[in-house]
């Protein structure tokens, strides 16, 4: 299956990519995310404070993943 990735602010910068079009069998968001963070220079996707989203919409690490999903990564952000 082919998952498109999206790293945002800091994510990016660490990784030195905007985006990643990643080939493999993943259920969740999370086997996504230890599969990359098993790469060296993708280690900061093992913060704790790391959100994630969906197809554009806010979710949780145990979301499921489906062929052709898109799939973001972002520190937590303050607005005011």
């Amino acid at each position: 299956m082919s998952i498109n990735v999206l790293f945002f602010a800091r994510y990016s910068e660490a990784v030195g990519l905007d985006s990643l079009e990643v080939e493999g069998d993943f259920a969740t968001v999370d086997a996504l995310r230890q599969a990359l963070a098993a790469d060296p220079g993708f280690e900061v996707l093992n913060e704790s404070s790391l959100m994630c989203a969906r197809n554009q919409e806010l979710c949780g690490l145990d979301e499921p993943l489906q062929a052709g999903d898109e799939v973001a990564f972002f520190p937590p952000v303050t607005g005011g």
